[in-house]
């Protein structure tokens, strides 16, 4: 199905991470096809391919400006489309330990747009590039492989509804963007790779999502109302205006506590978090939609750079490599990371090094935020992993950081652009802001009198938190075995 004479890389899954990857592809590519189970354009509400789409997805800092440095003009699109911004640090009541965060604007741009709506904008604006095509309600059978299995060479697709019409799509390049479910390793053991390493954490998660019409307001300016779930508390919520003139409600709790799907039962859970800002506003508010469950008991990491050996001609990306807890909303910047890697290995004349694109998205994109928020997951008494001393060393400077941030914004602002990827997370342990970080967490925030309780319960105490192996499965799970099959993708 190919000409010779042009070179084609084919996408699997239309999604973010498909999506963004398609951008860079069409500026190396003479054709980049999207494929995908779903219908794709035109589509403006939740797709079924992206069980997520009903629920809030955040961009962080770092993705915004990912996301311009591929469609340049997009941000100002969406707000233009009545999306509401603020700054991450400035113009949302964050709380931790049930504390409000001190705010301080730290030029952090979020972008709360739904995720349909983000979806869309991003879809028109790769559907308007002229090499990129759409394949849609098309399923994925598989890859097409050289003789000696060396090199990827197409993919195998069949039209939805047809039994007997098996198309092979050649490629100079296959991207896999299809999601959790990719099957991928199973297709390279197929193929006679070895078994493709998986990092698991099981952490529970359940969350309810629905969207309200205010009568009044809640936010007096804010952009966002969101009470961190904690050890003491493992529930929390992200409360935000988003477009439609609508408020969108994510809340969630680990550990298999999961809020309720009825409304009386949502109401009150919404009633114990660590404020009651939402529950009071949303006395005053009007259900546009019933509330929608959404499970997700363990974070995944497939180590493809760990691999002794790779075909040529195929790359992964998006939540294909890497599904991090949603709640740190790490997954939609992560994807157009991952991107901006594909573009730095794609010269000219030459197809990309898997084994050395794995290595840098490993490197620079995946591991810092996984690192810093398996710290934070590894905070829940709950939640099996070997907490080492330096766990529990970086837990007690994240939760003196946490303190801290009730009382000095600009451990707020610095906070929030590590959390926000805008920095590495290692940026809040210099010089100055340890001291800061020491001087509001330990004198205002009455922490001096007990620290040697305080130090102890954090590195020696306090149980199953803190002593390191639970159990027989006390360590994340490193096994080569794959998720379902599925399509939806970052």
């Amino acid at each position: 199905m190919s000409d010779v004479t042009n070179t084609r890389a084919v996408v699997l899954g239309g999604s973010l991470a498909g999506l963004f990857a398609a951008r860079v592809l069409a500026d190396a590519y003479d054709e980049v096809f999207i494929v995908d189970r779903d219908v794709l354009v035109g589509v403006e509400g939740p797709r079924r391919g992206c069980p997520q789409g009903r629920h809030i997805n955040g961009l962080l800092a770092r993705g915004q400006l990912a996301m311009e440095e591929l469609f340049p003009g997009i941000t100002e699109e969406l707000f233009a489309d009545g999306v509401p911004t603020g700054d991450l640090a400035g113009d949302v009541r964050w709380y931790f330990k049930g504390k409000p965060v001190r705010q301080q604007h730290a030029g952090l741009v979020c972008v709360s747009a739904s995720r349909p709506m983000l979806e869309r904008h991003i879809r028109e604006r790769t559907q308007a590039l002229p090499n990129v095509v759409f394949l849609e309600k098309y399923d994925i059978l598989g890859i097409e492989a050289t003789a000696d299995h060396s090199r990827i060479t197409g993919v195998r697709v069949q039209r939805l509804g047809e039994d007997d019409s098996v198309e092979i799509l050649d490629a100079d390049l296959v991207v896999d963007a299809t999601g959790r479910g990719s099957r991928t390793p199973i297709w390279l053991e197929n193929l006679g790779y070895p078994r493709v390493p998986e990092v698991r954490k099981k952490i529970g998660l359940g969350y309810v999502t629905q969207h309200y019409r205010l009568l009044a307001d809640p936010y007096h300016g804010d952009l966002s109302i969101n009470p961190v779930a904690s050890p003491d508390l493992p529930r929390g919520a992200i409360f935000t205006k988003t477009d439609g003139d609508r408020v969108e409600l994510t809340t969630y709790g680990l550990l298999g506590d999961h809020p309720p799907t009825d409304q009386e039962g949502l109401y009150a859970w919404l009633k114990t978090l660590a404020t009651s800002d939402i529950y009071d506003a949303l006395q005053q508010a009007e259900p546009l939609d019933e509330p929608v469950a959404f499970r997700f008991p363990t974070t995944l990491r497939r180590r493809y750079e760990s691999m002794s050996r790779l075909p040529d001609g195929l790359l992964v990306t998006g939540d294909a490599v890497c599904c991090f807890n949603p709640v740190y909303a790490q997954g939609m910047t992560v994807a157009a990371l991952g991107a901006l890697t594909i573009r730095q290995h794609l010269h000219t004349g030459a197809a990309p090094d898997p084994a050395q694109y794995f290595r840098d998205l490993a490197r620079d994109v995946i591991t810092p935020p996984w690192e810093m928020t398996n710290v934070v997951d590894l905070g829940f008494p709950g939640v099996e992993g070997e907490r080492t001393l330096m766990v529990r060393v970086q837990q007690l400077y994240l939760s003196l950081v946490q303190t801290a941030s009730a009382y000095d914004g600009k451990v707020t602002a610095a906070y929030m652009k590590a959390a926000g990827m805008v920095e590495r997370p290692e940026s809040l342990m210099r010089p100055e802001m340890v001291v800061r970080v020491l001087r509001n967490a330990l004198v205002n925030g009455k922490v001096l009198g007990g620290i040697g309780e305080f130090v102890g319960s954090k590195l020696f105490g306090g149980g199953a938190s803190a002593g390191g192996r639970q159990g027989d499965a006390s360590r994340e799970n490193v096994r080569g075995a794959s998720e379902p099959a599925g399509h939806g993708g970052r």
